[in-house]
């Protein structure tokens, strides 16, 4: 039987479809194993990554398998209740204090027009340049007995004493003009975001301008200035060189204590896994609380109300008087030091000072921007409930107080070197001395500073242009030359500059984990406030200041386009 040349053509192309289906199925199949083995090899990326920044938390909380008992007899007969006393008066003061002033300040210079409202709405954000602990000291050099507004009043003729600030209420109060800006920061957003519309319904309604603010705009805007509490109140948590000043014992300064004063890495660790426990209390309600926020606010007119002249001049004063005594003086108060002392306290060693500063701030900053991005593209491809809950794990470190974490890497690290001198290895320990235990620690506790801005910017990439990248280019390489790194550029540089400056003010991570010798700014800080030298700790704590100055520019930046 002949086969006609119709049939066989149609026998070869049916072959031929055979042939090209299972082609493109076995293609299929390879990307489809392909895709498999990349999700793999990423979420195990992120997991190891969110490991690592576990591991200090996990060994400060399994400390407490090893009791210390007769130093706990004594820590909680006559350490931690006057630790947790003084934790919930500066907690108390910082959120009325802190609430108050940056809710109230955020209402004015958003809301109303007055002499100077231009230069205070960001002008009262400048505190955030001053480190707590620079504030602490520099308030104290001023109203001590022998400093110059005591010694102005003399001059004067008036002997009557100012109270001593060398109290707790005196550093709720430091503590408190230092974080408001926090709330300052997310509220006025808040109210600028409210604009003059809602206001305008309210009054149409019959309300005051009072009942508007108390009846309508603080309900809104209250999430975001809760959100603002929160941080203020983590950073009180995790403070240490202003507690430090003013000689009041908190969880930081009883770590501390516990660590160099007992020598009792154990006890140490127990005390930073209570104080743990406490933050992750404050964590609950700032995760709550930024559930809510953003949901409330509406966009709207920006225009500001007029008010009487003497309502005017009442505004300027008072946002002059917050502004000169949470920035200006300090900060005259720091040159004008710096000026006195500068022949006599500079010498070879600032060298030393500056170069083990920015070495440190350098490499943890490239370090964790290089986790950032890594951690911001692996979330962005695989948006599944594994990869945030991992997300959120690698950026915990934050919350951490520094001595928290400066126990928590520096027990692995010493139990490694003791291994390595067990197993003839080594004949002394070479990592706890090292600034590896320093770069870990810092790299833990900055590691969302740098997440964030990437994160950020990374969601402004829209799906069609990552499309786009991959019909122009089939290499990787390219797509992120010519389309992610342009893209991602000003979330990277927002990152390394904020990481930097992080790094250089950090006081307690440097100090526990340092080895001798090797001291930065914030060291030299310390060493000197310690000794009630306040003009010689004026040159490193001005030149922290200054570098300050940087990030407080990028977040009025940021919140500016964000309104």
């Amino acid at each position: 039987m002949s086969i006609t040349p119709d049939a066989s053509v149609h026998q070869s192309d049916t072959v031929d479809a055979a042939i090209n289906t299972t082609r493109s199925n076995k293609h299929q199949t390879v990307n489809q194993d392909h895709a498999v083995r990349k999700r793999i090899f990423s979420k195990s990326v992120l997991g190891l990554i969110s490991l690592f920044m576990l591991v200090p938390i996990l060994i400060v909380l399994l400390s407490w398998t090893q009791p210390v008992a007769d130093i706990w007899g004594h820590m909680a007969e006559y350490v931690l209740p006057q630790v947790l006393k003084n934790t919930a008066i500066l907690l108390f003061m910082v959120t009325i204090i802190a609430g108050t002033v940056g809710t109230g300040f955020a209402w004015v210079t958003s809301m109303y027009r007055f002499p100077g409202q231009r230069f205070f709405s960001w002008a009262l954000m400048l505190p955030l340049a001053i480190p707590a602990y620079v504030l602490a000291f520099v308030t104290v050099g001023i109203v001590d007995f022998s400093g110059p507004l005591q010694t102005g009043l003399r001059d004067f003729g008036i002997t009557t004493a100012i109270p001593s600030v060398r109290n707790v209420w005196g550093a709720g109060l430091v503590l408190s003009l230092a974080f408001y800006p926090y709330v300052y920061l997310l509220a006025r957003q808040a109210f600028l975001s409210q604009g003059r519309r809602a206001i305008e319904a309210g009054q149409m309604l019959g309300l005051s301008r009072r009942r508007v603010f108390f009846r309508l705009a603080l309900p809104q805007a209250l999430p975001w200035i809760i959100g603002g509490l929160l941080l203020a109140s983590m950073e009180t948590l995790a403070d240490f060189g202003a507690v430090s000043v003013f000689n009041v014992d908190t969880f930081t300064t009883a770590i501390y204590k516990a660590w160099f004063g007992f020598f009792s890495l154990t006890t140490a660790a127990q005390l930073a896994a209570l104080l743990i426990g406490v933050v992750f209390i404050v964590v609950l309600f700032e995760q709550y609380w930024q559930a809510k926020r953003g949901s409330s606010i509406t966009q709207g007119s920006n225009q500001r109300f007029e008010v009487s002249k003497p309502a005017k001049i009442a505004m300027t004063l008072l946002c002059t008087f917050i502004f000169a005594i949470a920035f200006l003086i300090p900060f005259l108060q720091l040159i004008y030091w710096t000026a006195l002392n500068f022949r006599q306290d500079f010498d070879a060693r600032y060298i030393d000072f500056v170069t083990n500063s920015l070495m440190i701030a350098g490499m943890t900053t490239l370090f964790i921007a290089f986790l950032a991005i890594i951690i911001a593209w692996i979330k962005r491809q695989y948006p599944d409930k594994s990869t945030k809950l991992m997300t959120t794990l690698a950026n915990l470190g934050y919350v951490v107080p520094g001595t928290v974490l400066a126990v928590g890497i520096f027990i692995p690290i010493a139990w490694i070197d003791n291994q390595m001198i067990a197993f003839g290895l080594t004949s002394h320990q070479i990592l706890s001395g090292s600034v590896v235990v320093m770069l870990l620690a810092l790299s833990t506790r900055f590691m969302t500073v740098s997440f964030q801005p990437v994160d950020r910017q990374l969601q402004r990439l829209t799906v069609n242009q990552e499309a786009a990248a991959k019909l122009l280019s089939d290499s990787p390489y390219q797509r992120w030359r010519h389309v992610m790194l342009p893209v991602l550029s000003p979330g990277v540089l927002t990152a390394l500059l904020m990481g930097f400056v992080e790094v250089m003010k950090e006081m307690p991570i440097t100090l526990m984990t340092r080895r001798q010798g090797w001291d930065t700014l914030a060291v030299r800080v310390f060493e000197m406030t310690s000794e009630g030298m306040w003009g010689r700790a004026a040159l490193p704590s001005l030149l922290i200041v200054l570098v300050g100055l940087l990030p407080v520019w990028i977040l009025l930046r940021q919140s500016e386009k964000h309104v």
